[in-house]
């Protein structure tokens, strides 16, 4: 994860758009890519800091499914 994308092993995201919430989150539009699937689509995520690991983020996207902790790349 960097401050313009998002990178998993099934997909890559790159943010259109960054909202800071009041709750300390953010609030993130993207257009991401499967892998095996052919064009981009638009997707909306909540990244935040993991209440576990303060280092760490959290990344849910619209339905609220996590896709677990990550750490930014430097």
């Amino acid at each position: 994860m960097t401050s313009e994308a998002f990178v998993t092993v099934a997909s890559a995201c790159t943010f259109t758009d960054k909202k800071p919430q009041a709750d300390g989150s953010l609030l993130v539009k993207a257009q991401c890519e499967a892998e095996g699937e052919e064009g981009q689509s638009p997707a909306q995520f909540t990244i935040k800091r993991s209440a576990k690991s303060p280092k760490k983020l959290v990344i849910a996207d619209e339905d609220g499914t996590v896709y677990g902790e990550v750490a930014r790349c430097r």
